[in-house]
C-alpha cells in the first residue's frame, strides 16, 4: 500500500510503498477513504512530542472493512467504520465503570502486537512505527477490533472521517465532560477544528452564550457558523475581562482547545464561581499550569482535563452521525480543503503556521 511515512521531524513525509500485514485474531483490515489532518499529528510532526521513527502519522479516518480475525464480532467485510485513538478493553474498571477512554492509556499494550510478532507495518525488513495504534495517513490501517465503529453507509466518508477524533474530541468534551447545562454560558479558547466542534457541541446543548475567542479574525467569523454567539479576540482586549463582563461575572464552563499554559490559566480564570474549565489541547510534557490555590476552595472553580471527550464512542458515533444529518453538526463547514496524500506535509504547516482558514484538512482517497 502507499502511505505517508515520517523519518525525520519537520521534514516532508516521503510516499513509499509499505507492506501491511494480515489481521490476526482480533484485528482487521480497513481500506481507508478519508482521513482527517489533525494538530495532534503536528505535534509529533514538528517534534514537540516524540515518535517511533520511522513512522506513519495519522488517525483521524473513515473506511471499508475488507478483512477481519478469526475472533472478530464487531465488525464484518463491508462495514463503513470510523476509527479512534482510544480503543477499549472492555473488563477493566474503568470500561466497567463507564470511562472507557481512559482504557487505552493504561491498558495500551493489548491493542498492540506482541514484539514477537511480525510487525503491522513494515518496508522491507524496516518495522514501521504504527502510530497511535492507527497510522492513517495510507490507503489502508490494520487495527484491534475496539478501534473501529460501523456507521450508516450513506454517511459521506470525508465528513464521517471529522468523527473519530477532532468533533468527538470537542463534542464530547461538552457533553460528558463538563456536561453542560441548557441556559449555560460556555466560552471556548481555540476555534481551530477541535474548538469549532466544542462550540457546535455547546449549542446543540442549549447553551445560552458561546463565546469564541481566538486571535484570528478569519476563524471567529467561521465560529458563527457553528453557533458562537459572542467573539473575543486576545489580540485587540483583555480576553479574561471580555468574557466576564460579557456574562456578568464569567462562563459556567470554558474549554482550551489550544494546548498552551497561557490559554489554560486563562481558561480557569474566566469562570464564575463554581465554574469548570476542561482542558482539551495537548500541552506539552514538562509544562504545568498555574491557579491560585485559595480559589479552589473559597470560589469552588474546577480544573479538568477530557482525553478525546470522555467517550463512549461505539454509543456517540451513531448519535453524531444522526445529528449531521439532522443538519445539528455542522461537518461540512469544517472542511477546509480536499487533498491526496502527496498533500499532508503541506497540510500540516498550514496548521503549524495557524492559517486562519483551515479548519480541517482532509485526505480523500479513491
Amino acid at each position: 500500500m502507499k502511505a505517508a511515512v515520517m523519518r525525520a521531524p519537520k521534514a516532508p513525509l516521503s510516499i513509499e510503498d509499505v507492506t501491511i500485514s494480515k489481521p490476526g485474531p482480533r484485528e482487521v483490515l480497513v481500506r481507508l477513504k478519508a482521513i482527517g489532518v489533525c494538530h495532534s499529528d503536528v505535534h509529533f510532526w514538528d517534534g514537540a512530542f516524540p515518535a517511533e521513527l520511522p513512522v506513519i502519522l495519522g488517525h483521524e479516518s473513515a473506511g471499508v472493512v475488507e478483512q477481519v480475525g478469526s475472533m472478530v464480532s464487531a465488525v464484518k467485510p463491508g462495514d463503513h467504520v470510523i476509527s479512534i485513538l482510544s480503543p477499549f478493553c472492555g473488563t477493566c474498571e474503568y470500561c466497567l465503570t463507564g470511562h472507557m477512554s481512559v482504557c487505552h492509556t493504561v491498558n495500551r499494550e493489548l491493542f498492540q502486537r506482541d514484539l514477537t510478532e511480525a510487525p503491522r507495518l513494515s518496508i522491507g525488513k524496516e518495522k514501521v512505527g504504527q502510530f497511535l495504534n492507527l497510522s492513517s495517513f495510507a490507503e489502508q490501517i490494520l487495527v484491534h477490533e475496539n478501534a473501529l465503529c460501523v456507521v450508516d453507509k450513506d454517511m459521506p466518508m470525508d465528513r464521517a472521517c471529522l468523527i473519530g477524533c477532532g468533533v468527538i474530541t470537542g463534542v464530547g468534551s461538552v457533553f460528558h465532560s463538563a456536561q453542560v447545562e441548557p441556559g449555560s454560558t460556555v466560552a471556548v479558547l481555540g476555534c481551530g477544528g477541535v474548538g469549532l466542534a466544542a462550540i457546535n457541541g455547546a449549542a446543540i446543548a442549549g447553551a445560552s452564550r458561546v463565546i469564541a475567542v481566538d486571535l484570528s479574525d478569519e476563524k471567529l467569523q467561521l465560529a458563527k457558523r457553528f453557533g458562537a454567539t459572542d467573539l473575543v479576540n486576545p489580540g485587540k482586549v483583555n480576553a479574561i475581562e471580555a468574557v466576564k463582563e460579557l456574562t456578568k461575572g464569567g462562563v459556567h464552563y470554558s474549554f482550551e482547545c489550544v494546548g498552551l499554559k497561557q490559554t489554560a490559566e486563562q481558561a480557569y480564570h474566566m469562570l464564575r464561581p463554581r465554574g469548570v474549565a476542561t482542558i482539551i489541547g495537548m500541552i506539552p510534557p514538562g509544562v504545568n499550569i498555574e491557579i491560585p490555590g485559595i480559589e479552589l476552595l473559597v470560589t469552588e472553580k474546577r480544573l479538568q482535563g477530557a482525553v478525546m471527550g470522555s467517550n463512549r464512542f461505539r454509543v456517540d458515533f451513531p448519535r453524531l452521525v444522526e445529528l449531521y444529518k439532522q443538519g445539528r453538526l455542522h461537518l461540512d463547514d469544517l472542511i477546509s480543503d480536499r487533498i491526496g496524500l502527496d498533500g499532508i506535509t503541506a497540510a500540516m504547516q498550514n496548521l503549524k503556521d495557524n492559517k486562519g482558514t483551515v479548519a480541517r484538512q482532509v485526505v480523500v482517497l479513491d
